[in-house]
Order: C-alpha cells, then sequence, then structure tokens
C-alpha cells in the first residue's frame, strides 16, 4: 500500500505538489525535497566548490518555499519560480559573507579523453576556464547545460526574452570555449595558480 501511494504521489507534477503545499499538506513539500534536493545541491556546488555552503543553501530554499509558499501562483511553472528562490539565497549569503575563495566549479569536459592523465589536465583547465568567466556567464552555462531548465524556464528567472537567453549561453559557450583554448596553449595564467601563490587574481596582492 505504501509503495502504491509513493508511486501515485511521484506522478503528482510539480505545480500540483505546490499547490498542495500552499495549501498546508506539509507532505508534499517532502517530495518535493527528494525530487530537487540533489538537482539544487548540483547548482550550488558547481557555482561555489563548497559542498557545506551548498548543503546549507538547499537547506534555506526549501525553508524560503515553506514560508513564502502563498506567494506561488498555480499558472507559475515551479522550477523557475523554485530557481528564482535559490539565486536569491545565494545572493542573500554573499552579501551577508564576502567569500573567502574563488569559486570552483566542477563540471565534466566536453570530450572524456582516454588517457587518465589527459583528462585531469582538461578538468584543471575547465575549472581555470570556468573561473574566467563572469557571474553572470557562468550562471546561465550551469542552469542550461547542467541543470537541463529550458530556454524559456531560464528567461523567466532572468526576466528576459527566449531569445535574449539564447544569445547569453551562445556567447559564454564561445568564451568557455576560447578561453579554455587559451589556456590550454599557455597563452593565459590560470587564477588557480594565483591562488596557488597566496595572490589574490587581478590585483597582484597577497591574501
Amino acid at each position: 500500500m505504501a509503495d502504491l501511494k509513493r508511486r501515485m504521489t511521484h506522478t503528482i507534477s510539480d505545480e500540483e505538489l505546490m499547490s498542495q503545499v500552499r495549501s498546508g499538506v506539509g507532505e508534499s513539500l517532502g517530495v518535493l525535497f527528494e525530487r530537487y534536493q540533489t538537482p539544487l545541491l548540483n547548482f550550488y556546488y558547481k557555482l561555489t566548490g563548497d559542498r557545506g555552503l551548498s548543503e546549507d543553501l538547499v537547506q534555506e530554499v526549501f525553508f524560503r518555499i515553506l514560508k513564502y509558499r502563498h506567494s506561488y501562483r498555480p499558472e507559475t511553472g515551479f522550477r523557475a519560480w523554485m530557481y528564482q528562490i535559490a539565486r536569491n539565497a545565494r545572493v542573500d549569503h554573499w552579501r551577508r559573507q564576502k567569500p573567502e575563495t574563488s569559486w570552483e566549479p566542477e563540471m565534466s569536459p566536453p570530450v572524456m579523453p582516454e588517457d587518465k592523465a589527459e583528462e585531469a589536465q582538461q578538468h584543471a583547465l575547465l575549472h581555470s576556464a570556468l573561473l574566467e568567466l563572469s557571474e553572470e556567464k557562468r550562471e546561465v552555462l550551469v542552469l542550461s547545460r547542467f541543470q537541463d531548465l529550458k530556454y524559456e524556464e531560464i528567461a523567466v528567472l532572468l526576466g528576459c526574452e527566449v531569445n535574449t537567453v539564447k544569445v547569453k549561453v551562445f556567447r559564454a559557450l564561445r568564451e568557455l570555449r576560447e578561453v579554455f583554448e587559451a589556456l590550454e596553449s599557455g597563452k593565459l595564467v590560470r587564477k588557480q595558480g594565483l591562488r596557488d601563490a597566496g595572490m589574490r587574481p587581478g590585483t597582484g596582492s597577497v591574501q
């Protein structure tokens, strides 16, 4: 009976579940948590490189979902609404506490080389390339390529047109490729190397 109830629960749409949460059905929030705990954790970890912080932010998101449940409108897509809360929670965190380290997104290279040493090198280069991107470009790549949000959802999230989102993603991918190739050819100094030397990127000062 419990398995049947679980299967039935997981066939309900996010929007229906959120409407139930809005009406006071606490169990429905638990189902949403099961669905989005891991995607949100990956979202934050790719942006911050800090697992502990990412876990805290995930908890904050669901606390805010419960707190602001009455502001949700059934006609609004749940994912876009949730990621708006997630973005706000991250911004509020950085406003309260200046980060001590730069972001270190964990992403896989587009092509997985057979050689393990080469694979590790490409991982490191891609990390460094991502660190060179602006926060805006890094975020739009994470949302579109790693969180699998549709362009329409990202448009709602960013408050812009769908075509604008497509342009942002295209430009971010193009810049990522250019930076990656520059790092690979040794034409660009990696920020990771500056951090290892105890220097703050772009300032030449010791932290």
